[in-house]
């Protein structure tokens, strides 16, 4: 029992390494070059959360582009009301937190997470011929599900679960890309922050709600890492 207990605390202890060294790199110059390629997944799973948070409150999402700077949006359109509004704002920052828990736990079954990616791939595939528009999204959406279903397919035993948790703890941190975007009422010129279109819709200020998000996304890290690393002794007792 000593080894399997070791290897899942040092398995849990590399997955928040990850997720610590993410969120401090992605604060800096240097490590903003280093993590570019995550840096993109971040802005994927974002606005993902976005249009698809849409499309749930009975919204239509129109289409999604992505720039080489790592900024992104996603367009949609309709009438809905101020809580509608309110959740579509906050599906892009908790939106891939909750998609990337799900996939940690997921990645726990080494014969699941196989197929598990290869449906992600397929998924990325979809989202680059429905919603994908402009020059970089598309591009960007086709190596990533070149990456995942290649390494679903040629390394299926170590490579699928392995990458499946990496890609999980990305999208639980996807929020912490820009710990200061959190805090700011604004995206730029004439543009409101999502923390603050989400006051904007709702009530209290933005910085409640950009505290409200970081502590929620900490939180469905914590619990997707330990989910995904805990110790199978408890089943085999009571087998």
């Amino acid at each position: 029992m000593a080894p399997s207990l070791l290897s899942e605390r040092t398995s849990r202890l590399y997955l928040v390494v990850a997720a610590v060294v993410t969120v401090v790199a992605w604060q800096f110059r240097y490590g903003q070059l280093a993590m570019y390629p995550f840096t993109l997944l971040a802005t994927y799973a974002h606005e993902m959360g976005h249009g698809l948070t849409a499309m749930l409150v009975g919204a239509d999402f129109m289409r999604l582009e992505m720039q080489p700077d790592g900024s992104g949006v996603a367009h949609w359109s309709g009438s809905v009301g101020r809580i509608a509004r309110g959740l579509i704002a906050a599906g892009g920052l908790v939106g891939p937190s909750v998609a990337g828990a799900v996939l940690l736990v997921i990645s726990k079954n080494h014969k699941r997470a196989k197929w598990i990616l290869m449906a992600l791939g397929v998924a990325m595939l979809v989202t680059l011929v429905v919603w994908a528009r402009g020059l970089f999204a598309p591009v960007f959406i086709l190596a990533a599900a070149a990456v995942v279903l290649g390494t679903a397919r040629l390394f299926p035993d170590r490579g699928a679960p392995l990458l499946l948790q990496l890609i999980g703890v990305q999208m639980c941190i996807a929020v912490f890309r820009d710990v200061g975007y959190m805090f700011s009422d604004s995206a730029g010129p004439g543009k409101l922050s999502d923390s603050a279109a989400m006051a904007d819709a709702l009530f209290l200020p933005y910085w409640f709600w950009g505290a409200l998000t970081a502590t929620f996304s900490f939180a469905v890290l914590a619990t997707g890492v330990y989910v995904a690393t805990r110790s199978k002794r408890v089943q085999e007792d009571v087998r």
